[in-house]
């Protein structure tokens, strides 16, 4: 694991970098958070803690928490594939339901609610970036950082 120690750096700074592009969308562009797009976010931050975590353990554990980081990144993958879909199906809604009621329960929404908590519609439309939607950039970046992790889980000692 010696020889991955920067990709995981460099899943760590993009999954930290990509949650602060998501606070600034929500607190300077005044885009409300769904309850896929915090699902999301938790999957960015369980990346990056589990990215910090492996940087510190042995080479076998550490190939282990980098195998776990890419199935956290393919699970947000899956969320943002069918966020994608909800957005192309507007008769699908995650709208104000359990979902996001459950989601603003759980104690990292209570204690950082800036960050965590749920308060937009799934198919709100916003201005896309760069030509692609928000869950469409997730997406993207989710099958990066999976593809990144899982050479770095998988690569062989040399």
């Amino acid at each position: 694991m010696k020889n991955s120690k920067p990709v995981l750096l460099a899943v760590i700074f993009v999954s930290l970098a990509l949650l602060a592009v998501a606070l600034y969308l929500q607190h300077v562009e005044n885009m409300q958070p769904c309850p896929l797009c915090v699902i999301q976010r938790y999957a960015f931050a369980a990346i990056a803690l589990i990215c910090i975590i492996a940087l510190f353990l042995p080479r076998a554990a550490a190939r282990f928490a980098t195998a776990l980081a890419a199935l956290a990144s393919v699970a947000g993958a899956g969320v943002a594939g069918w966020h994608i879909y909800i957005k192309a199906h507007p008769t699908v809604s995650c709208g104000i339901d359990p979902l996001e009621t459950s989601l603003n329960t759980i104690p990292t929404a209570k204690l950082l609610p800036f960050l965590f908590q749920a308060d937009g519609l799934c198919t709100t439309e916003y201005a896309p970036i760069m030509g692609l939607s928000l869950p469409q950039w997730a997406l993207v970046w989710f099958v990066v950082i999976a593809l990144y992790l899982m050479y770095a889980a998988f690569q062989k000692n040399r």
